[in-house]
């Protein structure tokens, strides 16, 4: 599936996901919203806010869809970063290989 998002072309991805909590809890994120940690949501820095995204751990084959309310990961190397509420939903560690689907 290919999708269109401002100028730039999007199919599935394959990569490194991390995720983020307490310190950003409350927090307003990029989309305005109130980042909450316990939420299905997640950082990408460049999928248009307010996507779902389907997140699958390649390691266990969990699933999780997240809606994208905020940019990042910061950190060379990572694609997204998860919520705590999604990072347990796909029985992280810290991190983990996943491959993103876009769903809308």
């Amino acid at each position: 599936i290919l999708m269109a998002i401002s100028t730039t072309i999007f199919a599935d991805q394959i990569g490194i996901a991390s995720w983020y909590g307490h310190p950003h809890h409350g927090k307003k994120t990029a989309s305005g919203e109130r980042y909450n940690m316990y939420g299905l949501t997640a950082a990408h820095r460049h999928i248009k806010l307010g996507t779902k995204v389907k997140v699958t751990n390649l390691h266990n084959k969990k699933s999780v869809i997240v809606k994208i309310n905020d940019r990042g990961p910061f950190v060379r190397g990572r694609i997204i970063d998860l919520s705590l509420g999604a990072k347990k939903m796909l029985a992280m560690d810290g991190t983990a290989k996943v491959k993103l689907e876009i769903l809308d």
